[in-house]
């Protein structure tokens, strides 16, 4: 992740960019919120660790090399949690979650020496976060001590107006300068009315004098004063434009991007389908992403004269990968969002020729991202019928799904052998996917969402609290908090992701029962490759405090490794914990741990975990 951040920064800087209004660091929890496209996903601690990747990544060796630009942590704060995933909606929600759960990737960023901060568009707890001077004032750059400046998101200091805070533009700049606000993006309020609230002593010279400094420093560190110009350089462009070196990275990251989510035989068989032959069969491809090209790229990209030169498809990835004696059929099937079957017919007819049938769905590129928030996450249009249609040819068959965010599938996740979730790859998309199809790259990566088995379930995460009735299993009905008509367990796990071959975990170790103070503990666990393939493994480590002064999760994610074995071979991972990894945020905002028993888990996932308990005094 932080490769690919320089490479952006490196590109980017070659054609006369100097800041980007990246890294979104929100943690969302909803799915239907269009917006988890650009984030980590549902995790605190994974989106602290990814924060401070990007932000390295943006800047580089430091500000004012050609190869950098300023990043900025946004939407801060706390836009990911918008009531009903609605975006630009209200939060509302305790000063505690949003210390423990919210803040810690801002806070994060801010220590990594991002350059900038970006406002959210919603309100919190009553108070819009571009006026909110608990959030800009007292923690961002009074407790945090953040130096870079702070920016509006495109508009927000006006739309406070809307929110119902304040009567007018001129309200509005005050409200926002005397908050912590630096800059405004857009709304002109600053511009039309700043010189006048200094002038009527409602906003400070000294709050002027600081805004200005923080943003002139910024400039200075860049080198803008200097040479003005000194990012925009024709002949750099030219060789960041489609460099090779960057090519061949994206290509990579776009295959460790890639899920994969199930891998079953055939009835009678005993292999799994995947990974695929590359020599003498058929295959038939078939569905509305075969051959899309800028689909590849998702939402906030930009069309170029030459795409359709630059961004491979998955027909052509899997063209380009198939040997000799290898035959490759296409059929269109349906539309992405349309209602009509007309297709079905030519899309059966071509799978029954085949020995294999990937399919490809999911959603269109601006699908998810702003603005697109939607109730209904199944896949859209007709596609999943698309998919029972051709289950009953009793061809194999293997789904590819390009999306932004999770859907709900749960047909398909039933019924279908193999899938891989692709999300959207980039230029590199078509390469990437075929080689993971046919086994060039064995899928390693880890969902970072939780996946519902449909909205009823949203919002829903690992790290929940556990409740005065918990449900025993997802069957237990008895006055538990359960749903009568669905399981409480999701349809994949957070930190769910197979692989070509198997993983087995021995006993968890811990290397003491009992410690006391700032002792550390080591867990080890011995993890075995019992699969015929090489391949790589997450390793996760999950910690439950089991009880405190306030409820805390059944689970929270406070490791990870990443470890390469050989098929057969085996080898311990061991993880450091210290009372640091227990700290939590009580009910008087206090950050410090508790002393008692805790529970130690480390697995695959968040669901399937090697658990042992100890006690840790103080």
């Amino acid at each position: 992740m932080q490769k690919s951040e320089h490479i952006a920064a490196t590109e980017a800087a070659a054609a006369g960019i100097h800041w980007t209004f990246a890294p979104m660091v929100d943690i969302a929890r909803d799915p239907r919120w269009g917006r988890v496209m650009e984030g980590a996903g549902e995790d605190t601690y994974l989106g602290s660790r990814i924060a401070v990747a990007r932000v390295k990544g943006f800047q580089g060796n430091g500000l004012g090399n050609t190869d950098a630009v300023m990043a900025c942590a946004k939407h801060f704060a706390a836009y990911g949690a918008a009531i009903g995933g609605r975006d630009y909606n209200s939060v509302d929600m305790s000063l505690r979650t949003l210390h423990e759960v919210y803040l810690p990737p801002f806070k994060a960023a801010a220590a990594a020496g991002v350059a900038t901060f970006m406002n959210s568009f919603n309100d919190l707890n009553g108070i819009p976060a571009t006026g909110n001077k608990y959030l800009q004032r007292d923690i961002l750059k009074g407790q945090w001590n953040f130096k870079g400046f702070v920016v509006s998101d495109w508009g927000s200091i006006g739309e406070m107006i809307n929110h119902g805070v304040v009567r007018n533009s001129y309200e509005a700049a005050l409200a926002a300068a005397n908050a912590g606000n630096d800059m405004d993006m857009e709304s002109r309020s600053y511009i039309k009315h700043l010189a006048k609230l200094v002038s009527e002593d409602k906003v400070k010279p000294g709050v002027i004098d600081e805004a200005v400094s923080r943003i002139l420093k910024k400039k200075f560190e860049l080198g803008l004063f200097d040479d003005p110009f000194r990012f925009c350089d024709s002949a750099r462009e030219k060789a960041q434009w489609n460099n090779p070196e960057n090519l061949e990275a994206s290509r990579v990251m776009a295959e460790k991007s890639i899920v994969l989510l199930k891998n079953t035989p055939m009835p009678g068989q005993e292999h799994a389908i995947l990974p695929l032959h590359k020599q003498t069969q058929t295959i038939a491809c078939i569905g509305p992403f075969v051959k899309a090209v800028r689909d590849n790229l998702g939402f906030w990209s930009y069309d170029w004269p030459d795409d359709t030169a630059r961004i491979v498809t998955t027909w052509q990835g899997i063209k380009n990968k198939l040997g000799t004696g290898s035959n490759l059929l296409y059929a269109r099937g349906c539309g992405i969002t349309d209602s009509s079957r007309a297709g079905f017919g030519e899309a059966i007819e071509t799978a029954s020729k085949a020995d294999v049938v990937v399919v490809t769905v999911g959603e269109t590129r601006d699908m998810t991202g702003e603005a697109k928030s939607r109730s209904n996450i199944h896949l859209p249009g007709v596609q999943e019928e698309l998919i029972k249609a051709l289950i009953t040819t009793g061809k194999p068959v293997v789904v590819l799904i390009s999306a932004g965010r999770p859907l709900v599938f749960d047909w398909t996740a039933d019924h279908v052998p193999a899938i891989l979730y692709t999300w959207w790859l980039g230029t590199q998309a078509g390469n990437a996917i075929a080689d993971v199809l046919f086994g060039d790259y064995v899928p390693s990566a880890k969902l970072p969402m939780t996946f519902p088995r449909n909205e009823g379930q949203i919002p829903i995460y690992y790290s929940h609290f556990n409740t005065g009735r918990p449900a025993r299993s997802d069957t237990d009905l008895n006055y538990v908090s359960s749903y009568t008509d669905l399981p409480n367990s999701p349809k994949f796990p957070f930190g769910f992701g197979l692989s070509y071959t198997s993983f087995r975990y021995g006993k968890l170790k811990l290397s003491a029962k009992s410690l006391k103070g700032d002792q550390a503990l080591t867990a080890s666990i011995k993890v075995t490759n019992t699969g015929n393939m090489d391949g790589t493994e997450i390793v996760q480590l999950y910690i439950r405090d089991m009880v405190g002064s306030v409820a805390r999760p059944v689970k929270e994610l406070k490791g990870f490794q990443k470890i390469a074995l050989k098929a057969g071979e085996a080898q311990t991972v061991s993880f450091t914990i210290t009372p640091s990894d227990l700290r939590f945020y009580n009910n008087e905002l206090q950050y410090d741990w508790e002393p008692g028993e805790f529970r130690i888990m480390v697995g695959g996932n968040s669901a399937e975990v090697k658990s042992a308990k100890m006690n840790w005094e103080k």
